[in-house]
């Protein structure tokens, strides 16, 4: 299909554009102008699908409203939104801003023609209906006033049909999700960190028509700790994609441990990460326990063969929680029934512990700051684990410094390497403690480990059974930053 942008009319005339005499024209997707006559100057050029907002028409004006690089003309204060939530990442000197370009025609009719050919290019461009989340309680509390302050004026200038909810309690998102009608809207936005994101992913594939409710596209704006899929969207700009899985990332060991265990200094922000990461390290925990996992190509030396293990519908996929339940008719599993693999056909590897820190995920980065996973790649059907092994306190300060590239990896107290499906075998901290640490998904508590009650226990963490992953391909759709 002919995309309709190549298929509008060019235009091409006299105004004169904040102020100035120039040569506009309006072709395909973008908006350019130069300084009539030759004059000194350089073309100017705004991208409808990326920096153009809408436009209004007074007489013979013409205001088109901007998110741009300097805000394409009249520019306000930076925007929030202009990447990771805090400026960094972004072309240029990080920041957009919204702005205003003034065209004045010729004449009412000029500016008019105008009008309705850049209205009609932007109709045909991205959702006009949007179901927003807000996490008021993310990061330090800023979703509130990111939606207000800097989301709601973008899509009032951009004509957009939105509802907003406010998340009231843990996996309200996915209640939300859950139970939309998604006939209503073209896109669900979610302004939060990454777990309100999962929650909603969660929500639609536990509906009954789950395969048409995955395929409602979805966005995130960072209002949250860490921002690590909002920097990785951005990481990837440009790159059409959708992401293989229903989490970002599963963590255990130290990443995990200063992620949960720093709640407690939420006040401080992001950089509570960073303070109770130095104290962790400090008095570093390491954990015994196994990874097995089958490798993805190219990944097939990375640890031991295993001969055979114990399969996973015998362990019980269910964890008997209301929310499983809630999903059950009859007897019969209601929504998306997961990867279709048959374990008698892989080939399983194992690497055992004692580790410091087991990190599982499909976006490069942790937060703004720090790639765990340099290789990962949202749509390539495969989790990227990395591991860090035994060794020095001092050394796993080395590696963490080295996290902000990347180039950790390298390490030789790192396993790095990519697979298809993967099973967390926990076991106790080292050096005799009864407790075994937790194991989290995106921001969230999946288990706790905190050795045998009551007697010995058939599995160690307080959940029951292993935790087992595998990946479907390209199973939904996320909104993605367009590069120039």
């Amino acid at each position: 299909m002919a995309d309709p942008q190549t298929q509008a009319e060019a235009l091409a005339e006299p105004a004169r554009i904040n102020g100035a005499a120039a040569e506009a024209t309006l072709s395909g997707g973008e908006l350019t102008w130069r300084p009539a006559g030759g004059g000194e100057g350089q073309e100017r050029r705004l991208e409808l699908e990326s920096e153009v907002l809408g436009c209004r028409v007074e007489g013979r004006k013409l205001r088109v409203a901007t998110f741009a690089a300097g805000g394409g003309g009249d520019g306000e204060r930076p925007s929030a939104l202009a990447c990771g939530g805090g400026g960094k990442g972004g072309g240029g000197d990080g920041s957009r801003r919204r702005g205003e370009v003034v065209m004045e025609m010729e004449s009412d009719d000029a500016a008019e023609r105008w009008g309705d050919a850049i209205r009609d290019r932007l109709a045909s461009l991205g959702p006009k209906r949007l179901f927003i989340i807000v996490n008021p309680y993310g990061g330090k509390r800023s979703g509130r006033s990111i939606f207000q302050n800097d989301v709601l004026p973008l899509i009032e200038a951009a004509g957009i049909f939105y509802t907003m909810q406010e998340t009231k309690h843990r996996l309200h998102a996915q209640e939300i999700a859950h139970s939309l009608d998604l006939r209503k809207y073209d896109g669900i936005v979610c302004v939060s960190g990454d777990g309100v994101l999962v929650e909603v992913i969660n929500g639609l594939l536990q509906r009954e028509d789950w395969e048409t409710a995955i395929k409602v596209p979805l966005g995130i704006i960072p209002a949250g700790t860490g921002n690590g899929m909002a920097q990785s969207l951005l990481h990837a700009a440009g790159e059409p994609f959708s992401i293989s899985n229903a989490i970002f990332a599963i963590i255990r060991g130290l990443v995990a441990d200063v992620d949960i265990e720093s709640e407690k200094y939420r006040w401080m922000g992001s950089a509570r990460l960073e303070f109770y990461l130095l104290l962790r390290v400090i008095n570093l925990r390491r954990y015994n326990g196994r990874v097995l996992f089958v490798p993805a190509p190219g990944y097939e030396e990375v640890g031991e063969p295993v001969e055979q293990i114990p399969s996973f519908e015998q362990n019980g996929v269910s964890n008997g929680s209301q929310e499983d339940k809630a999903n059950d008719r009859n007897g019969e599993r209601i929504g998306y029934p997961g990867p279709s693999i048959e374990e008698a056909d892989l080939e399983w590897r194992s690497l055992s512990g004692p580790f410091v820190s087991v990190w599982l995920g499909n976006v490069p980065f942790a937060s703004e700051d720090a790639m765990a996973a340099p290789k990962a790649e949202f749509s390539d059907g495969y989790l990227d684990a990395a591991i860090i092994r035994d060794c020095p306190r001092w050394d796993v300060l080395g590696l963490l410094f080295q996290m902000k590239d990347g180039a950790y990896v390298n390490s030789p107290y790192v396993e790095y390497f990519k697979v298809k499906a993967i099973r967390i075998e926990p076991g106790l901290r080292v050096g005799g403690s009864a407790k075994g640490g937790i194991i989290d998904s995106d921001g969230e508590v999946i288990a706790r480990g905190d050795g045998p009650r009551g007697g010995e226990a058939e599995h160690l963490m307080a959940y029951g059974p292993p935790i087992q992953l595998s990946v479907d391909q390209g199973l939904a759709t996320i909104f993605s930053p367009r590069s120039r």
